[in-house]
């Protein structure tokens, strides 16, 4: 029977309709599930431990997305890596939700809701397998492992990269399936296959690739994505074949050349961490950890990691990086490892899921298993955002495959799928209770870790924010005896000794900090303030000033030294670093009125009058300000 065009045309409607809508319910149910799981995040606080430098004292992101912060984004490489996108992200937060922690947190939230679905989508895509698909992204979803991704704001990038990475594989799993491989056997003819019909190839493989560039972009943990495409090109897309015709080159070859843009931007991201956090010191020198103890610790990381998700409890931030590992652990977990690589590579005659999603764990894991040693942590649960689908996916083709060989075991099989989920929603409930604050977070570490200096470290930090300084002096007393040579203790150390008024004592501190960490620019403002409190002006100035030889947008070094400045009468020197305070920070009174002060001391009435206007505009009813105005005979208009 021939069909009119009209009939035609209603059928494939009416059969993508009925392919869409069960779909897009599920991706609704996944989507209601995990915001129920995770929305106590949006009660929780800011951390101590990196949302400083991220967002709380980072003055271009509290000044939210201006031309000017655009381009520092762009150009900066703050917290030891490049992520522009992150840095933009966290300023629209501030534009559009303020500089509370509810809208970042919301952020972080919906993104991880995007990358669910996408989860979800990505893998109906390449294999058809509705339940299959499903329960990767409800295990992506839920587990407690994905806590920390989530529930910390300055681990936007890892939320943030994981969505661009995601969209990358979608749209070169869509270019996968209309280039097969050398036979150029026709694209499947399924309903998802006829969507994306009508984009050639081409455009799905520039849009894979620009992805891939906002992914790195935004973390450069995605370098891996390259070796994920060959990955899906052995399977689902089996885009891999031995038929080679004479003076062809095989398939696989042809598989890599296709990646070479991509394996472009992974080496110039690689070179471009490095350098930005070798310059930051944040990459260990082998003095410090030589490269044997770092493989050790790479090999434990990886069983420890299998370990943590099948039983995610206890979880920690940070672990603490040991002194070193038993080498009877070292070679368990050598001779496992190397056992799961082969067992995968002879099931995958059979099941070529099984390689595939060992090796997306085992691969994308390799830019942040310690090779390369950044920080002091040993692990983190954040570095498993990405590389746990691989194992997700071992598990829900595996448990497809029994229950497709022995129908019987289905409801057993079900049962335990469901048990396995409500346990993993519940514990990541419980996980995420422990990231209200920063007390919450690290006494729960110490609880469940040894030795951990970091911890205490910013323990001690928290209960001084509180007014507990001898409890917090405690902590960083207890930190330096576990890892005498940190210079962020002995700097912290400086600050509760300065607020207790021992200035000679947090003078010693900030030295011994210095030395550990001479080009630290912080500990070189704080140690000048207290000397110009001690009326040391002269050596107070040379902190200032080497501070900002270090870091010339340093907001409060400006301002400290334009404050000194203006107590030795050098009045003139003191107006250039109190402008450039203001540039940096232009909402702050006290700043305009500062620079009145000494504008006056200069002479420069006319000047100093619109200064301290402008300070009236920002704090109206200021009476010291008024009195001020009215000391040069200007009537104020509050």
């Amino acid at each position: 029977m021939i069909l009119t065009r009209h009939q035609s045309y209603a059928g494939l409607g009416n059969s993508l309709t009925r392919g869409l809508s069960k779909p897009a319910w599920l991706c609704l149910v996944l989507g209601v599930v995990t915001f129920l799981v995770y929305w106590p995040v949006l009660s929780c606080g800011f951390l101590n431990y990196d949302d400083p430098d991220y967002f709380t004292t980072n003055t271009h992101v509290q000044t939210g997305l201006t031309p000017g912060n655009v381009v520092w984004a762009f150009g900066a490489g703050d917290t030891w890596n490049w992520h522009p996108l992150t840095w933009l992200s966290l300023m629209l937060d501030v534009t559009f939700f303020g500089k509370g922690p509810t809208g970042p947190h919301l952020t972080n939230l919906l993104f991880h809701l995007a990358n669910t679905v996408l989860v979800f989508v990505l893998f109906w895509r390449l294999t058809s397998a509705y339940w299959r698909s499903a329960l990767v992204a409800a295990l992506f979803a839920l587990h407690p492992l994905h806590v920390e991704s989530v529930a910390w704001i300055s681990e936007r990038k890892d939320v943030l990269s994981a969505f661009f990475s995601l969209l990358a594989l979608l749209f070169y799993a869509s270019y996968g399936k209309k280039r097969p491989g050398i036979e150029h056997r026709k694209p499947d003819a399924t309903a998802e296959s006829l969507v994306l019909g009508a984009r050639p190839p081409v455009l799905d493989y520039t849009l894979a690739w620009l992805f891939f560039v906002l992914a790195l972009m935004s973390k450069p943990m995605a370098v891996t994505l390259p070796f994920v495409m060959l990955l899906l090109d052995v399977w689902p897309l089996g885009r891999i074949s031995g038929n080679v015709k004479p003076f062809q080159l095989s398939t696989g070859v042809r598989l890599i050349l296709e990646k070479i843009p991509f394996l472009v931007l992974s080496a110039m991201s690689c070179v471009v961490t490095f350098l930005v956090q070798q310059k930051g010191g944040a990459v260990a020198q082998l003095a410090r950890i030589p490269m044997t103890a770092r493989i050790e610790n790479a090999l434990v990381s990886y069983v420890r990691y299998l370990g943590k998700t099948i039983w995610p409890d206890p979880l920690a931030n940070p672990y603490p990086y040991p002194g070193h590992w038993e080498s009877g652990l070292v070679l368990f977990a050598a001779l496992l490892l190397a056992g799961i690589c082969v067992a995968a590579v002879w099931l995958g005659r059979k099941f070529p899921f099984v390689p595939a999603g060992w090796f997306w764990f085992f691969g994308t894991l390799i830019p942040v298993i310690g090779l390369v040693q950044v920080g002091t942590q040993s692990m983190a649960d954040r570095y498993t955002y990405l590389p746990l689908i691989g194992l997700f996916v071992m598990l829900a083709w595996g448990l497809g495959e029994v229950c497709a060989r022995w129908r019987s075991s289905q409801p057993f099989v079900v049962a335990v799928i469901m048990l396995f989920l409500v346990a993993g929603a519940l514990r990541a409930r419980d996980q995420i209770g422990y990231w209200q604050d920063s007390g919450t977070l690290f006494n729960h570490t110490l609880a469940v870790t040894k030795d951990n200096y970091v911890a205490y470290n910013n323990l001690g930090t928290y209960l001084c924010s509180q007014g507990r300084i001898e409890e917090g002096m405690r902590c960083y007393v207890r930190s330096l005896q576990i890892s005498p040579n940190d210079s962020d203790v002995w700097y912290n150390l400086g600050n509760a000794l300065t607020k207790l008024n021992d200035l000679d004592g947090a003078v010693h501190a900030y030295h011994r900090a210095l030395q550990l960490a001479p080009d630290h620019a912080d500990i070189l403002n704080n140690l000048g303030f207290t000397l110009a409190t001690e009326g040391r002006f002269t050596d107070a100035v040379e902190c200032f000033e080497e501070a900002l030889r270090l870091n010339p947008g340093f907001f409060d070094a400006h301002n400290n030294l334009a404050d000194v400045l203006y107590y030795q009468h050098k009045y003139a020197e003191a107006i250039p670093h109190y402008r450039k305070a203001i540039r940096l920070v232009p909402n702050n009174p006290q700043l305009y009125s500062n620079l009145a002060d000494a504008l006056v001391k200069q002479g420069l009435t006319a000047e100093a009058v619109k200064c301290y206007q402008a300070a009236l505009q920002l704090k109206p009813g200021d009476l010291q300000i008024q009195e001020k105005l009215r000391a040069l005979e200007v009537p104020n208009s509050n």
